[in-house]
């Protein structure tokens, strides 16, 4: 458990020395930086409080985790005012649960007001439907812009209470069930963590999927999106120039060419602007308070940015 008195703080790398310089590895090679192509999707961090505990939260997201707090839609105009400038297409939400924060049909309807799709990250589960009718009153607004991803992690019960806790899969299923009567554009996001090829586990929701009467294309890689797992403390190889092209990767494909998270933190006067979805806590990943600032070379000096970004080809956004 998270101690509500402390920020987490991602565990070492387990290979002593590694992603320790931002320019240079641990074998002394240059470090891959990216640079920003352009502000596609810009993420909302509605706070890490959570009405759940999963077992590998990234974020450490929690009913007790506070570290960062709720902003307020008056916290957010100014980044959707830079944003617009920007050329911004979407805003995305993520938590914790972004539907704890009360602000959020709010933040919702300032998004949808500027021409922003919005996209919210949602496990689905009871905060949510506390705001069914604050949701589809949105909903009804969105004129199809507004898009719900909800975290499924496998499309068998028991894998997914695993990881959630004893009868989440019921509950989430029952919420994106819910969505689906709505209206509401639904994807899912599943992780690859179960040993089972891709093929398998597109089918596997198939079949979930149309038992219960919800229109997504499984095949479909961003209606279904299988993330892979971030685990600090597993030991993964540093990305250096020279891996863009051993990998056959693009640095502008890369999450942080496109897209910056604006969090509050407990404590502090204002927002702040970071890199990643990701990464909310490492100080160097810290761009400051606006996005003109934000918008500079980011070092892939962390093993999420090897194993979920480079390496897994995943990205938060579509």
């Amino acid at each position: 458990m998270t101690r509500p008195d402390a920020l987490p703080a991602a565990p070492p790398p387990l290979a002593p020395g590694k992603f320790r310089d931002p320019y240079v590895t641990a074998r002394g090679e240059t470090r891959a930086t990216v640079a920003p192509a352009t502000l596609r999707t810009l993420w909302i961090n509605t706070g890490t409080l959570c009405n759940i505990t999963c077992a590998n939260c990234y974020i450490e997201s929690s009913p007790r985790n506070d570290a960062l707090v709720y902003p307020t839609v008056a916290d957010i105009l100014p980044y959707l005012d830079e944003a617009a400038a920007l050329g911004t297409g979407e805003i995305g939400f993520t938590g914790g649960e972004p539907f704890m924060n009360r602000h959020l049909p709010a933040m919702l309807d300032a998004v949808l007001e500027r021409g922003f799709r919005a996209l919210v990250l949602t496990n689905a589960m009871k905060p949510m439907r506390n705001h069914e009718d604050a949701l589809r009153a949105v909903g009804a607004r969105a004129g199809g812009r507004l898009t719900l991803r909800v975290s499924l992690d496998h499309y068998a019960a028991e894998r997914h209470d695993v990881e959630r806790g004893a009868g989440s899969f019921a509950q989430a299923l029952d919420g994106l069930a819910w969505l689906s009567r709505n209206g509401f554009i639904v994807h899912v996001a599943g992780r690859s963590a179960f040993g089972e090829g891709e093929g398998a586990m597109r089918a596997g929701y198939a079949a979930l999927f149309a038992a219960h009467g919800i229109p997504i294309d499984a095949d479909d890689p961003v209606a279904l999106m299988l993330f892979p797992e971030m685990d600090a403390r597993v030991d993964v190889p540093e990305i250096t120039t020279a891996c863009w092209g051993i990998l056959g990767k693009r640095p502008d494909a890369v999450m942080c060419a496109t897209s910056r998270m604006v969090v509050k933190r407990r404590g502090a006067d204002a927002p702040t602007v970071v890199a990643c979805t990701l990464l909310p806590y490492d100080p160097q990943f810290d761009l400051g308070p606006t996005l003109a600032g934000a918008l500079r070379p980011v070092a892939l000096n962390h093993p999420h940015c090897a194993k979920f970004c480079v390496l897994g080809g995943a990205a938060c956004a579509a």
